[in-house]
């Protein structure tokens, strides 16, 4: 049914430009701009089914899951790990249309995006030092500068290197807001030293003790054996590659090693096979992975090259992109 609309446009008065006509616009005009640029400082929160909340810049929901954004970095987190979405308050006493203020995920249609305005700078000063963790499956995690999740796997950033791991290996993402003092001492001057765990306390130690003991970054110890074996210390190769750092039978028998399965021999002779290529290969870590993971006399053959093998050209690609620090 159409509706007539009486509503008629007034004449044009004879007396606009008198002071009370150009009084009253230039009031108009105030108010308007007042209400363009205002912009409060809003913050909205995510309250996660394991009991955290975190504050972020804004978040919505769609198809694939929650979104949010910190930092000026946009993140994707599954839909079943996020119990509510708590919106920012849009000005003292003003009241919050029903279901507005506090959403569960999966009250959203599909397309239904909602944009909050950026949080205040305290807020932002907040993101910016949240220390980002990759959890893989088994316990192992390391700490990145940024990290997006989607729905097959994760591209995280260290430095100025981007890298992908798939789903299958990645048991979740952590954000966290370290300690005031925590992130003073951090900052005082030092690089930037990226963190990491393979998720037990002993298998730590002895990287650590290793890499100290044969001159090598005990962080590189822990990109080759996670590329190797996943921190497994029984893992077999059809190839025949034993134990955490995969050592063929004739590396083992070159540095000694009796037993491939145990920890402490095995991260011994691969730590110390690490060693002889960096020196080798002039501390040139993609002819030192390279070397590793085809022989250093592929490395050789081709001319103190990446050998034309697609499987070690990946692995120098994966592995050495964990590891550079983009120094």
């Amino acid at each position: 049914m159409r509706t007539r609309c009486n509503f008629k446009a007034p004449r044009e008065s004879s007396d606009a430009s008198s002071p009370r006509a150009r009084a009253l616009t230039r009031a108009a005009l105030v108010a308007i701009l007042l209400l363009a640029f205002a912009s409060p400082a809003l913050a909205d929160e995510l309250k996660l089914v394991d009991g955290s909340t975190m504050q972020v810049d804004e978040a919505w929901e769609d198809a694939q899951g929650v979104w949010y954004r910190r930092g000026g970095v946009t993140y994707l987190v599954e839909r079943s790990r996020v119990r509510q979405i708590v919106k920012a308050s849009r000005g003292a006493g003003a009241r919050e249309a029903p279901g507005e203020k506090t959403k569960e995920p999966g009250a959203n249609k599909a397309n239904d995006v909602t944009v909050v305005k950026a949080a205040s700078d305290d807020t932002q000063k907040s993101s910016d030092a949240v220390e980002i963790w990759i959890y893989l499956v088994g316990g192992a995690r390391m700490e990145v500068d940024e990290a997006n999740e989607a729905a097959d796997g994760v591209w995280y950033k260290r430095g100025n290197i981007s890298t992908f791991v798939e789903r299958a290996r990645v048991d979740h993402v952590e954000r966290v807001v370290p300690q005031p003092d925590a992130a003073a001492a951090d900052s005082k001057g030092r690089p930037r030293e990226f963190r990491w765990t393979t998720g037990s306390a002993r298998l730590d130690s002895i990287i650590r003790q290793n890499g100290a003991r044969y001159g090598v970054d005990p962080y590189l110890v822990f990109c080759v054996m996670e590329q190797e074996s996943h921190f497994n210390s029984r893992a077999v190769s059809p190839a025949g590659a034993r134990g955490l750092m995969q050592l063929m039978p004739g590396t083992a028998a070159r540095f000694g090693v009796r037993n491939a399965a145990d920890p402490a021999q095995n991260v011994s002779a691969g730590t110390r096979y690490l060693k002889q290529l960096l020196g080798k290969f002039g501390g040139r870590v993609d002819l030192v992975l390279a070397g590793y993971n085809a022989g250093e006399g592929n490395v050789t053959r081709f001319g103190n090259r990446v050998p034309p093998f697609r499987e070690t050209r990946n692995y120098v690609l994966r592995v050495g992109s964990r590891y550079t620090k983009g120094e």
